[in-house]
């Protein structure tokens, strides 16, 4: 081989590297984008504005507009999009004496053309931790080559814990290595800082059960209840957003009505027929889930239908769904489920009696 031939062999092996990279890089999904910027939203969602109404406005703003960028990006032949100038009031997560936390302003311009680099031009302009989002680079070689599934723990900002109550692994880890004290001891050392813990947050749960007994009352709520087992204050938080949705917005609340109210990871409707309201998501989006429930509402008959359907088929055995025994499934999903499931009762040709199977739940 000449002297030629093997630079443009070698050229183009590197041109194919390059672009297999850059197509790798561009590739990242929503839910992807969501977590990496978990840290951003516990900084400027306006839920923790709720006291600067100003501030707050501008962040929904913003946070429309970015959602709007960030989902342009994943359309398919996205190849690239207008420059936008976004203005955030990021707070200020440290620990400090100060009851309130402070926040600063940050203006940036998104000109990037993939959802990664998009992700890292915002937490970089907030001065936000991008630790997280460089690991995955530094392993991406190796996954490829192996050409199997990988297993990366997240490494959550110190203000996610702060904001949802949720325990920091880092510092369970470095108080397990000090000297492990007797359950009579710690129990003591506790019970001064434990006593002042409740007390402290007896006006907090107070409120709580207030807002959501309100709400309840209100619109005719069934319940309200969490997914996750979050903190007294961010339960607040969320039922403080949405009371003042409803003195904004009261019209978009009436189809709340009957309904059970939950609030999770994601919007949407649950395959029991309760309504899911993301806690990252803003008041335009629960809005517009509001209006989508009575097509919601025309799913969930049809699903009863589906499982009338199959208990008839199996010889009236009773079809439930236990959403204790997994995670959430939405409604569409939980349709989709069935529907295979009949469709696949029907092929067989079953000859149950109708009766048969009575008082057995599937």
């Amino acid at each position: 081989m000449s002297m030629n031939a093997l630079l443009r062999c070698t050229s183009r092996s590197q041109r194919k590297q390059v672009s297999t990279y850059l197509v790798q890089q561009r590739v990242l999904s929503g839910a992807e984008a969501v977590n990496a910027l978990r840290p951003f939203y516990f900084a400027v969602h306006p839920d923790f504005f709720g006291q600067y109404p100003r501030e707050r406005e501008v962040n929904e703003n913003s946070l429309k507009r970015l959602n709007g960028y960030l989902e342009h990006l994943q359309k398919p032949g996205s190849n690239s999009v207008l420059p936008m100038e976004l203005t955030f009031y990021v707070r200020d997560t440290k620990e400090n004496n100060q009851k309130q936390p402070g926040f600063r302003s940050v203006t940036f311009i998104l000109h990037t053309n993939d959802v990664l680099s998009t992700v890292m031009n915002v937490l970089t302009s907030c001065s936000l931790p991008v630790e997280h989002m460089k690991e995955p680079k530094e392993t991406s070689k190796s996954v490829r080559d192996a050409g199997v599934p990988f297993h990366r723990p997240i490494k959550w900002d110190k203000s996610y814990y702060t904001f949802t109550g949720f325990r920091d692994p880092e510092q369970e880890l470095q108080q397990a290595k000090r000297v492990e004290p007797t359950l009579h001891l710690w129990l003591r050392n506790c019970e001064s800082e434990a006593t002042n813990k409740h007390n402290a947050s007896l006006p907090r749960r107070e409120e709580l059960s207030r807002l959501r007994k309100e709400l309840c009352q209100k619109f005719l709520l069934t319940d309200i209840r969490w997914q996750r087992s979050w903190g007294v204050a961010h339960k607040c938080s969320q039922l403080q957003s949405l009371s003042r949705l409803s003195h904004q917005n009261p019209e978009a609340l009436i189809n709340l009505q009957g309904h059970t109210v939950v609030f999770a990871d994601h919007s949407g409707m649950n395959a029991s027929g309760d309504v899911m309201l993301g806690t990252i998501d803003v008041h335009h989006q629960w809005t517009k889930l509001f209006q989508q429930l009575p097509s919601y509402q025309n799913l969930r008959q049809q699903t009863d239908w589906l499982r009338e359907r199959i208990s008839d088929l199996l010889g009236g055995s009773q079809v439930i769904h236990l959403e204790k025994l997994g995670p959430i499934q939405p409604m569409a999903d939980h349709y989709s489920t069935l529907s295979t499931f009949h469709k696949s009762l029907m092929s067989q040709h079953l000859r149950l009696h109708p009766r048969s199977l009575h008082g057995l739940t599937m």
